[in-house]
């Protein structure tokens, strides 16, 4: 069983780092430098607003682009009966799962702290600001990857699951960034544990809520 995780480990791993015509973990790097790079067109060269307000404006950017590649995470793997596969050899959902839930974040939650960096110069973010931006994603991607996955295993398979992830994706993240933006707002590395709170009761929640949500499409 546990070779079996290994080996489905790096399956996820490079699919979603390399990702073929989806992108890859390039998509949501891109994504959130470009959001770093426009924003400052849109607000004006005012470096005291850029620095208030582009702290809040990269966490919406690191939520969007941890969701870019949901249509990659669950849709697939049930069309090609891979649940109904590993079930076979006794490795439940929730297993499958919680090895994803791992796979998707170490493909995109590294590459955005990095990117973080030149994200903040171009938002006049500095010193401790910046380090409580990259302390708060440290924290905080880990649950935002649990959200992309949760909404995918919801979703998948329905007509309406674009319109649905948008609903579901608001109250679920809410918590995460308005404790993240707002450590930065107080430069309070205190409010960071509300967000790290939030973060790890996603990541314990979502095996389990989207190995039920699978088994759940599989048998209806």
């Amino acid at each position: 069983m546990t070779r079996v995780l290994i080996a489905l480990m790096r399956r996820d791993l490079r699919r979603l780092l390399l990702g073929g015509s989806g992108g890859g973990a390039v998509l949501p790097l891109l994504f959130f430098l470009a959001v770093a790079m426009l924003y400052p067109f849109a607000v004006g060269p005012d470096a005291p607003l850029l620095a208030k307000t582009g702290g809040g404006v990269l966490w919406i950017a690191a939520l969007l682009a941890a969701i870019l590649p949901l249509d990659r995470l669950v849709q697939e793997d049930i069309a090609l009966g891979l649940f109904d596969q590993l079930k076979l050899r006794g490795i439940t959902e929730e297993a499958v799962m919680a090895v994803r839930l791992v796979a998707h974040w170490l493909s995109f939650g590294p590459l955005l702290m990095l990117a973080s960096i030149p994200a903040a110069a171009l938002l006049k973010l500095e010193g401790e600001t910046l380090h409580l931006l990259l302390l708060g994603l440290l924290a905080g991607t880990p649950g935002l990857a649990a959200v992309g996955l949760m909404i995918a295993a919801l979703t998948a398979g329905l007509r309406a699951g674009p319109a649905l992830s948008g609903l579901l994706l608001i109250p679920l993240a809410l918590p995460i960034l308005i404790f993240g933006a707002g450590a930065l707002e107080r430069s309070d590395a205190a409010t960071l544990g509300f967000s790290a709170a939030s973060s790890l009761l996603l990541v314990a929640i979502t095996p389990f809520a989207a190995g039920a949500a699978i088994r759940a499409g599989r048998e209806g």
